[in-house]
């Protein structure tokens, strides 16, 4: 069994026009609503044995974020550039040469991609995955280039939003 978390990074900020999109920061804001997220995974006992993120400013601080939280080694986060551009057929390349030994994974992104990304295995489609939602996948198999092939089941899509809406119940 694998699973792949599919994380879109936290509300950024566009106060900065001097800054590229690449290297927009988080709004405390973001940070608030993640923090919802990271108290559910606490509450879950969510571990990954693996991170992935966008080279993005505002998705790495996410994913730091998150693996503090986890106590997952935030220098053993995989930094990669190509999830900043990618779209959802390019994003499947992280997964045929990631080493099986990895159970869990978490993916750190953006969207349009990572919306069409979790809609590959999702049986009710998202319209949108908001930011500091995640979408969480099990796969029935032990190796991670056959999860497009695979038998999935949505363990759960979360969002801040959904998050705080159980908090008035």
């Amino acid at each position: 069994m694998k699973t792949l978390y599919i994380v879109r990074h936290a509300k950024s900020s566009w106060d900065y026009p001097d800054l590229t999109d690449h290297d927009r920061p988080l709004l405390e804001k973001g940070k608030k609503r993640t923090k919802k997220i990271i108290d559910f995974i606490l509450d879950k006992s969510i571990q990954v044995d693996y991170i992935i993120s966008s080279s993005a400013v505002r998705a790495l601080e996410t994913a730091k974020f998150l693996a503090r939280a986890m106590r997952y080694p935030v220098e053993d986060i995989k930094v990669d550039p190509q999830v900043y551009h990618a779209d959802a057929e390019k994003l499947k390349d992280q997964f045929f040469d990631l080493s099986d030994k990895y159970n869990s994974v978490m993916l750190f992104g953006h969207n349009p991609a990572f919306t069409n990304f979790a809609n590959f295995f999702l049986e009710e489609k998202i319209d949108w995955l908001p930011t500091s939602g995640i979408v969480c996948i099990d796969f029935e198999t032990e190796k991670w280039d056959q999860i497009f092939i695979a038998v999935s089941h949505t363990k759960f899509i979360i969002t801040p939003k959904m998050l705080k809406a159980s908090e008035n119940v």
